[in-house]
């Protein structure tokens, strides 16, 4: 498979953080230490030009975003798309490259978002996001293509912003309590599939990198898309 149709990965080193916000709301309580081995994650999220190798490659149905002029440059990150999707594209991926790609567990995921840095509110320090480059420009009517804004420390792009992310874990709100100290994979169960993120649909446009969402798995909304995961 060639080279063009992989995500750029970013290493992340292995190490312990703290997980979750102890100001923040109740599922994101009781900030905890966890441990997560080395891996590796998309640079950016999945864009529709990636996504559309997987579609010509399986003949799967292409969301409702190929379509629709706001969501459908090649550069923007491939939107309505369902857990089973994303889940799909990231198995499909592995087999065709070789590599055990995946969805991102969400400690991962925050792990990730946070750049190197502990106990912050967002990717850059605690200022509000309203004073980002070009906060009130962007996100009108869609998503912006990927990368235009600074990267956080680890050199990843929009990754509290733009579009939430799916990622693997079943979606528990009390998982903190219980969550294991070292590669926590989620709940063995449940409705919904968790995932992190901001949205250009959202108020505020840029989240705190411990806020929690989720979302029935087979729901296709425009403001949702992923990046790809890959054990090293």
């Amino acid at each position: 498979m060639s080279v063009n149709f992989e995500p750029e990965m970013i290493m992340i080193p292995a190490g312990e953080f703290l997980m979750g916000c102890a100001t923040g709301a109740a599922n994101e309580r009781p900030e905890h230490h966890v441990w997560i081995d080395r891996f590796a994650v998309g640079r950016s999220a999945v864009t529709n030009r990636l996504y559309r190798a997987f579609l010509e490659g399986t003949g799967r149905q292409a969301p409702p975003g190929f379509s629709d002029a706001r969501f459908n440059h090649p550069d923007q990150p491939v939107t309505s798309v369902s857990w089973s999707d994303a889940a799909a594209y990231c198995a499909w991926l592995g087999e065709r490259a070789g590599k055990p790609y995946r969805l991102p567990t969400e400690a991962e995921w925050e792990r990730a978002a946070r750049g190197g840095l502990e106990a912050k509110l967002y990717t850059w320090g605690d200022e509000p996001p309203q004073t980002q480059p070009r906060y009130a420009e962007l996100w009108r009517e869609g998503p912006e293509r990927v990368g235009g804004r600074p990267p956080n420390g680890f050199g990843l792009y929009d990754i509290s912003e733009n579009v939430h992310e799916w990622v693997a874990d079943w979606y528990d709100a009390d998982y903190y309590s219980v969550s294991p100290p070292r590669n926590p994979q989620g709940p063995p169960a449940g409705v919904r599939r968790a995932s992190r993120g901001g949205s250009w649909r959202h108020q505020i446009k840029i989240v705190r990198v411990a806020a929690r969402s989720s979302l029935p798995p087979e729901y296709q909304y425009s403001d949702y898309g992923f990046r790809c995961a890959l054990c090293l």
